[in-house]
C-alpha cells in the first residue's frame, strides 16, 4: 500500500514461527536492496503447524521445550524463503495501481479456548467451550476504482492445529484451506492474518489426518463468513493516509530463564538487576483504523481489551509478526499453570506491561 508519502508492505506465509532474529536478517537484506524502512514491512505467519521450520530456534533454545529443537536447522530453506519474500516486495511495489481501501467486521465460531479444566482445577490443553474467546473477524479489503477487487486481508484467532503432529504431509491447515476457498469465491489473494490464538483452537483440533479433523468444513465455518463480512463491507475510501512505527514494551523475564545470544537486543537488565524482555510491538494506522502487532501467541483476552479501550473506529491485532517470543498468557493463565505459561518466557507482569503500554501508545496516537 502507498498513499504518496508512505509506503506499506504486509506478508502472510504458510508457516508456523520464526524467531525475531530471521526477521532482522531479512529486514537488513531488504532494506540494503530496496532501500525499504523495516518498520514499513510486517512478516506474519498463519501458524499453521504444518510446515517446515525456519531459521534457528530463537526462544525455543531456552524454553521447556528446547529438547524439540536439537537439530540442526535448515539453512538453504531459510535463505529460498527470504529471497521470496525480497522479490515478491519489488514485484509488489512494481505493480502499484489505484485503489480504495474498505474496513470491516464479522464473526465466525470456528474457534474456541483450548484451556481445559479439570474437577480438581488443572488446566491442560483440550476444549473449554466456557473460556474466554474473540471470533470477530477483522477485514480491510483493497479495490479498483471500480470495486474490483485486489485483495482481501482477513483477521481471525485460531490456532493452525486441525492436524496433530502425525500428520507429515505439508499444509496450510485451517488458515490455508480458508484462503484458498476464499480466494477461489472473489478471484483475488485473501491474506490470512491470525490474531491473538494464544488460547484459541479451532473447534475440530489435533485430528491425524484432514477427513478426521473435518479440514474441508472450515471452507464453511470461516471461509463462509468471510465472505459474508466482505459482502457487508460496502463503504470504501479513496483517500488514505498511511503511519506505521513501533514501540518497545518492556517485561520481566521468568526467573532462571536464560537468553539466546543472537536475540541480545531484544533483552536489557535493569538498573535493579531484573532481566527484561524487550518486546517490539508495531502499529499502523489507516485512517480512523489502527492494526497493532507483536511477535508473540497473545492469549485473546488481552487483544479484546486493547480493543475495547481503544479510541479508534476499527482496532485489529495482527499476531506471530516479525518472529515469535513464544507465549504471552493472561495474569490469571499465570496463577492457574499449563501448558503456555509453563513454557512463556514472561511473567505474571506482563498482561499489565503489554496492556497498559498499547493502550496508551493508541491514545497518543490518536
Amino acid at each position: 500500500m502507498d498513499d504518496g508519502t508512505a509506503q506499506f508492505f504486509l506478508i502472510s506465509t504458510d508457516l508456523c514461527l520464526f524467531s525475531p532474529g530471521v526477521y532482522d536478517e531479512f529486514a537488513q537484506d531488504m532494506q540494503r536492496e530496496t532501500g525499504i524502512d523495516a518498520q514499513h514491512v510486517w512478516w506474519t505467519v498463519t501458524h499453521t503447524h504444518s510446515a517446515p521450520a525456519v531459521g534457528p530456534p530463537g526462544v525455543n533454545k531456552v524454553m521447556a521445550l528446547a529438547t524439540r529443537f536439537n537439530h540442526e536447522w535448515d539453512h538453504d530453506y531459510t535463505q529460498r524463503i527470504r529471497r521470496s519474500l525480497i522479490d515478491g516486495i519489488k514485484e509488489a511495489r512494481a505493480k502499484l495501481e489505484p485503489a480504495r481501501l474498505a474496513i470491516g467486521v464479522g464473526m465466525a465460531r470456528a474457534n474456541i479456548n483450548r484451556r481445559a479444566r479439570d474437577v480438581d482445577g488443572k488446566i491442560s490443553l483440550g476444549l473449554n467451550p466456557d473460556g474466554p474467546v474473540d471470533r470477530q473477524i477483522g477485514l480491510i479489503r483493497l479495490e479498483k476504482p471500480d470495486g474490483t477487487p485486489i485483495a482481501l486481508i482477513a483477521n481471525y484467532a485460531m490456532h493452525g492445529t486441525v492436524l496433530s503432529g502425525k500428520n507429515m504431509e505439508i499444509s496450510g491447515d485451517g488458515p490455508g484451506v480458508v484462503a484458498a476457498y476464499v480466494e477461489e469465491k472473489l478471484g483475488a489473494p485473501m491474506l490470512y492474518v491470525n490474531g491473538a490464538a494464544g488460547n484459541l483452537a479451532p473447534i475440530y483440533t489435533v485430528y491425524d489426518t484432514p477427513r478426521l479433523g473435518h479440514l474441508s468444513e472450515f471452507r464453511v465455518l470461516l471461509g463462509d463468513r468471510i465472505l459474508e463480512a466482505n459482502r457487508q463491507t460496502l463503504a470504501a475510501a479513496a483517500e488514505v493516509k498511511l503511519w506505521a512505527g513501533e514501540h518497545f514494551i518492556e517485561s520481566p523475564r521468568k526467573n532462571g530463564m536464560g537468553w539466546p545470544e543472537d536475540l541480545a537486543r531484544y533483552a536489557r537488565i535493569s538498573s535493579a538487576g531484573t532481566p527484561l524482555v524487550r518486546l517490539p510491538v508495531r502499529f499502523l494506522k489507516l485512517n480512523d483504523t489502527v492494526v497493532w502487532a507483536a511477535p508473540v501467541e497473545l492469549f485473546c483476552e488481552i487483544a479484546m481489551r486493547v480493543r475495547a479501550d481503544s479510541p479508534f473506529a476499527h482496532t485489529f491485532y495482527f499476531g506471530y509478526t516479525n518472529g515469535w517470543f513464544g507465549y504471552l498468557p493472561t495474569a490469571r493463565a499465570f496463577e492457574e499453570g499449563g501448558y503456555e505459561p509453563n513454557t512463556s518466557v514472561f511473567t505474571g507482569q506482563v498482561e499489565r506491561d503489554l496492556t497498559e503500554g498499547v493502550i496508551t501508545f493508541l491514545q497518543g496516537l490518536r
